[in-house]
């Protein structure tokens, strides 16, 4: 009875989806106050209808209700708690509700925290998230229902993929979504100011702090996912340039450029067409992305769904909402003249080439993800575009990002100087050569990549605490206001700084790493960049809803015991899949990671062991990202709705 109502609530958040999408709008072209003030409850209700059938269906795989064929298909009597709550999201259905809940809470955040918007303004963005919650309905009830019955439940399910029943990927999705999901504000508030044909500074500081909010989620949502390829997959990588991987950088490098640039419309009113272009863009990569998961059209380890059907219903969705921004936007490209003017040397600059810069990268990603499909449909050829294409191509544009970006967070607005800028940026610039040359005379015989990546790092990390302390003025008590300075200060510093300690350890680890896979027998060691592994024993663990090859391996440097470590080969039978339990000995430094495999013909077991530089400093850095995200939202300027302009009295309209 419960996944019925879940379904009927579904239904009916698709009717206050509907009412959401048109009663605003047709409120705000009429100026009528009351249709307008009909978006805010549709909003409410649509997002405790969705909540409702999301709890619903969690229910049911907490319960193990076989008599569903979704919890039927992904999960198990057996599984631990944690991974059937996180197996409600775990497959096509349940992520599309989720995507769709997630949806619905933020029109809702819209009626709770946009009091301050004009009221046209306002119902126009209520009403264009509708228009999105009303397709995504749509698509979840018509070709996606979670809450399909069998006629003859069984007595036990299929299981969860056991690759999918790790912390790390439990808590992915739904950060992911938050990002993918959240760039839909930015859409609907610049679908929104097409229509009213403005675009102004406070138009600028409204859409900022939804598009840093989903920019951070992004961030989390990657890091987790790469830290999940990391120490599940057994293979010691942290990223495939797999096209679901790229699905979400391209957002994520896009949402970057957009709150850099909406900065330039809040501060000088220019670049307000490009700004409404990337608004527009960054959503359109979140629908290719839930395109490629869901329609078959790639291969990737990463896919939910290989379903045509679905796939033409998501590309109708994409062409619709992009199709019928861009027309908007080129219909309304006179509406975007910008007012302010600045110099070749200024902060304005600085953001206009880190968008190129960012855009571009975006856009090779991009091409590098779609290139096969196109070489199938056009040219009848299959293609793979791999690793060493995605590095050749993207790694430059890295580059110049981090050498520009210390300048262009310093210059001063309209007009600069640059060489009051280098002058005092000197100290970091002596420090990043310093370690440039350190670690350059320590390596022998290798790539510049990793002395290069870590000067790139150092750069960033000095330069934004150069960047901090210029902000302190001259004189005594810096200290005392450099802990004063507003928090969006500190969360763009930080945010720098953890860009370059990811820089700093993505270098490092593949410019240094070191590899060692042999069989082994028991009491045998493995020597590698000067830390010895020893396997000890071999032994037979049986899980909760698996079982599990178990090795004890000892870790030691200079006759010295480091750790105990026990790597893992684990198989589930129910859904007869095996996996790899890595393990990792984490250090600040480095890692030790060992991975044991599958007994061998002849006596022992296969075995690999690496040695991974700085590997923590890729999410370290990520985290520092994500903080420094965070400290600006919580800046009052954020939360407090600013702009020049005030709404007047009884008419809903921004007064000039």
């Amino acid at each position: 009875m419960l996944a019925e109502l879940g379904h009927f609530t579904l239904i009916l958040a698709f009717a206050c989806a509907l009412v959401q999408a048109t009663v605003p709008l047709y409120g705000a072209a009429r100026r009528n106050a009351g249709l307008m003030a009909m978006g805010e409850p549709a909003a409410n209700a649509q997002f405790l209808l969705v909540g409702f059938a999301f709890a619903a269906l969690t229910y049911a795989f907490v319960t193990s209700d076989f008599s569903l064929s979704l919890v039927t298909n992904n999960s198990h009597s057996l599984k631990p708690m944690l991974y059937k709550v996180t197996g409600v999201w775990g497959n096509h259905e349940g992520s599309m509700l989720l995507w769709s809940l997630i949806l619905a809470l933020f029109g809702a955040a819209v009626s709770w925290f946009g009091a301050d918007l004009p009221a046209t303004l306002k119902a126009r963005v209520l009403g264009v998230q509708g228009m999105i919650a009303s397709a995504f309905l749509a698509f979840l009830i018509f070709t996606s229902n979670p809450f399909l019955r069998l006629a003859v439940p069984p007595m036990d399910g299929h299981d969860l993929n056991p690759l999918l029943q790790d912390p790390g990927l439990a808590f992915h999705p739904p950060f992911l979504y938050l990002g993918y999901v959240g760039l839909s504000m930015s859409f609907s508030f610049a679908v929104a100011a097409l229509i009213e044909g403005r675009v102004d500074a406070a138009w600028g500081r409204w859409v900022r702090p939804w598009t840093l909010a989903a920019w951070v989620f992004l961030t989390i949502g990657i890091a987790l996912g790469s830290w999940w390829a990391y120490y599940e997959l057994g293979w010691g990588g942290f990223w495939f340039w797999d096209p679901v991987e790229n699905a979400s950088f391209m957002p994520w490098l896009i949402a970057a450029a957009l709150l850099h640039s909406a900065i330039v419309v809040e501060k000088r009113e220019s670049l307000k067409a490009w700004t409404i272009l990337l608004a527009i863009i960054a959503f359109g990569f979140s629908l290719v992305g839930a395109f490629i998961t869901r329609s078959g059209v790639l291969t990737s380890v990463h896919a939910f769904a290989n379903d045509p059907e679905r796939g033409v219903f998501l590309l109708a969705i994409l062409a619709v909402f992009m199709g019928g921004a861009l027309t908007l936007f080129a219909w309304r490209a006179e509406a975007l003249v910008s007012r302010g003017v600045f110099g070749l040397v200024s902060r304005e600059s600085g953001l206009v080439l880190n968008n190129i810069l960012l855009g571009v990268a975006a856009f090779v990603v991009f091409i590098g993800t779609i290139w096969p499909l196109v070489a199938e449909l056009l040219f009848d050829r299959k293609l793979s575009v791999g690793e060493p294409f995605f590095n050749m191509a993207f790694t430059p544009f890295m580059i110049l990002i981090g050498l520009t970006l210390p300048f262009g967070s310093m210059l001063p607005w309209k007009r600069a100087k640059l060489g009051r800028v280098t002058r005092a940026l000197v100290p970091a610039a002596v420090l990043a050569v310093a370690v440039l040359a350190l670690s350059w005379a320590m390596q022998t015989g290798r790539s510049a990549l990793g002395p290069v990546g870590l000067m790139l790092g150092t750069w960033l990390v000095a330069g934004a605490v150069v960047d901090l302390w210029s902000r302190t003025g001259r004189g005594a008590n810096r200290l005392g206001r450099l802990t004063r300075l507003p928090r969006a200060d500190w969360g763009k510093s930080v945010a720098h700084a953890g860009l370059g300690v990811t820089m700093a350890g993505v270098a490092a680890m593949l410019a240094w790493q070191a590899e060692d896979i042999r069989v082994v027998q028991l009491g045998d060691t493995v020597d590698i960049a000067g830390y010895r592994i020893s396997l000890d024993q071999v032994r037979r663990v049986e899980g909760p809803n698996y079982i599990s090859t178990t090795g004890d391996v000892t870790l030691s440097r200079a006759g010295a015991e480091i750790a105990r470590l026990h790597p893992e080969k684990r198989f589930y039978p129910v859904a007869r899949m095996p996996t790899t339990e890595a393990a990792i000995d984490i250090g600040f430094w480095r890692d030790i990671y060992v991975v044991i495999g599958d007994p061998q013909d002849g006596g022992g077991w296969a075995m690999r062991t690496y040695y991974k530089p700085l590997a923590n400093w890729i999410w370290g850095g990520a985290i520092l990202m994500a903080l420094g995200g965070f400290l600006s939202l919580s800046d009052r300027r954020f939360r407090v709705a600013a702009g020049a302009r005030k709404v007047a009295a009884g008419d809903g309209v921004p007064a000039e």
